[in-house]
């Protein structure tokens, strides 16, 4: 190549790279232009306990007694291996879940605990994470914490999308430059996710031409969804900070969650299947019909952090909220199920938790639901009182769960007192 070709091959990439650089800005800027009512860029995040009349310090200390409980009592879920890693633990099923390890990071960033997020995800790289061959760059969702044999070798695809948002998070709090890369880590994932073809049947966490995140990246699992997994709050912050030159594309995913929620929850309960087809219609498997389950649970929570990180999509979430608060009322504030047919009458099939198979008034519900008070205030906070007063111990039968009733527990009350927020790179 001669000079002069030298010269213009190198304007042709300054000026293709400068056009990149203003395409994800303009993607940027039409977001939060979008999203301009959303704490996104207000930094406003309502704490309903504080403007219900309870203390600094009382919320403060529900919110610390609720992580100390699972990070640090005697019922903890959290447990620390050597001197650098821990792992947190379903205790029911006796392994350790992308899910709950992925959520554990979520709760490290977000209350600045380093030490454990670190831990977590050292733990999560060496045992879980595939280094190679068709998966690279994936989590096998679950294994046997006693064993320490993979109870799968395939992934879970929201525990990826918490992992990326955790690891970003921690990129703009902590740096990249303390012993962990957070960002680099963070497009490791995305990056391999990318990559994947559908070569030794492994796809994309999220389905390209729906634009939908899959229950499984992988054969037909690709094909249909978990209502639950859909967080378009996580993919407005891959938009602002993954980097990796796809921000329309996760622009888009948000929008298509957000019109697939519409779909997918039912008009008159606001209730929606543990599974779904892209269509939002139910989705039944070999294992159980389709109906309001524990997958069910968090979209409530989901739904109400959307609606207070980016306020994209206020009318109709407003709308939701009324409905589903409204059903909860209708079937006994006090001790409504904690699950149902779409219609709200009572399941034709119980799906067994650990080794329960019972309705019950779950505290894990409990939580997700009161969540929806950030969206629809309850003229007299009926939501609020009941998870302020709830308490994380065994129902009277001597059930137990403070991995999935815990951590939905904890969540709901970071989100309630304005402690889940986005993470935006320090300021320092």
């Amino acid at each position: 190549m001669t000079h002069p070709q030298k010269v213009k091959f190198c304007l042709k990439l300054i000026i293709i790279s400068a056009c990149l650089v203003t395409i994800s800005s303009a993607v940027i800027a039409q977001s939060n232009k979008k999203n301009k009512d959303g704490a996104s860029t207000t930094a406003n995040y309502q704490n309903l306990f504080r403007e219900a009349g309870y203390s600094k310090k009382d919320i403060n200390k529900k919110v610390e007694k609720a992580y100390k409980d699972l990070f640090e009592g005697p019922d903890k879920i959290y447990f620390e291996v050597g001197d650098s890693m821990a792992y947190v633990s379903d205790i029911k099923n006796k392994d350790a879940r992308t899910e709950g390890l992925s959520y554990g990071m979520m709760v490290a960033v977000q209350l600045d605990k380093k030490e454990i997020f670190d831990r977590i995800w050292r733990w999560s790289k060496k045992y879980l994470q595939h280094q190679e061959g068709p998966r690279r760059g994936y989590f096998a969702w679950s294994i046997n914490t006693a064993t320490m044999k993979k109870n799968s070798e395939g992934s879970a695809s929201d525990g990826e999308l918490y992992y990326i948002t955790s690891l970003l998070f921690a990129s703009n709090k902590w740096g990249n430059n303390t012993g962990i890369n957070y960002y680099a880590e963070a497009r490791n994932i995305l990056d391999a996710m990318w990559q994947k073809d559908g070569t030794g049947n492994i796809y994309n966490l999220i389905n390209t031409d729906a634009k939908q995140i899959t229950f499984v990246p992988e054969g037909n699992n690709y094909k249909w969804t978990d209502p639950s997994y859909h967080l378009p709050a996580f993919y407005e912050v891959w938009v602002m900070y993954a980097k990796d030159g796809h921000e329309q594309f996760y622009k888009d995913c948000a929008d298509t969650s957000r019109a697939f929620l519409k779909r997918t929850t039912h008009p008159i309960t606001g209730l929606n299947p543990d599974y779904a087809e892209f269509s939002g219609a139910p989705h039944s498997t070999s294992w159980m019909p389709a109906a309001f389950r524990y997958d069910s649970w968090r979209v409530p929570m989901n739904i109400a952090m959307d609606y207070t990180w980016f306020g994209a999509d206020k009318k109709w979430q407003e709308s939701y909220a009324s409905k589903i608060q409204n059903f909860f009322v209708s079937k006994g504030l006090d001790n409504y199920d904690d699950q149902f047919e779409l219609d709200g009458s009572k399941p034709n099939f119980i799906l067994q938790a650990g080794p329960v198979k019972k309705l019950r008034h779950s505290i894990g519900l409990v939580s997700t639901v009161a969540t929806t008070e950030l969206i629809q205030k309850d003229k007299d906070s009926k939501f609020l009182k009941e998870i302020w007063n709830a308490k994380l111990e065994p129902y009277e039968d001597g059930y137990f769960d403070p991995y999935y009733d815990g951590l939905m527990y904890l969540f709901s009350l970071m989100h309630l007192s304005g402690k889940y927020q986005i993470i935006h790179p320090s300021t320092k």
